[in-house]
């Protein structure tokens, strides 16, 4: 009798020992599938910008588009909210804008939209963007307290 038990949980364990390593091929393949997303996200990006822009967010992590109706200076920082930033006319941030496609995308994807949009559509962009208040860089800061 114990022999007729033994092996159907050595059958038990075996499956669940496969389920396991099946989990773990999934999660596997699901973060490589997510990095490679971001990576060619990024590659996108690259393609869309101009030389300037490129060198700009190769050494900074942002880059800077003109508004097509206002003319004004947006800085585009890496991330996929809160990071388009209005420049002043002394290139110093003046205001926040969040604003960002529909659906689950890469920061690299989201970015590309943002300057398309402000490229192309300004305007409508702001209008459906949420502003947030920027807070002044620090050397700014400095000087007031002087």
């Amino acid at each position: 009798m114990t022999v007729w038990l033994m092996a159907p949980a050595a059958w038990v364990g075996r499956a669940v020992l496969n389920l396991i390593g099946a989990v773990q091929n999934a999660q596997r393949r699901r973060r490589a599938r997510f990095e490679t997303r971001a990576d060619r996200g990024i590659i996108l990006l690259r393609d869309w910008l101009s030389p300037q822009q490129r060198e700009q967010f190769d050494q900074h992590n942002y880059f800077v588009v003109i508004g097509c109706n206002s003319g004004k200076s947006y800085r585009i920082q890496h991330g996929v909210s809160t990071n388009v930033i209005e420049l002043g006319w002394d290139c110093r941030p003046r205001t926040g804008w969040c604003f960002l496609p529909e659906g689950n995308l890469v920061a690299g994807d989201v970015m590309l939209a943002q300057k398309i949009a402000l490229e192309t559509d300004e305007y409508g962009a702001l209008a459906v963007a949420r502003q947030f208040l920027v807070s002044p860089p620090l050397a700014s800061r400095l000087e007031a307290t002087m």
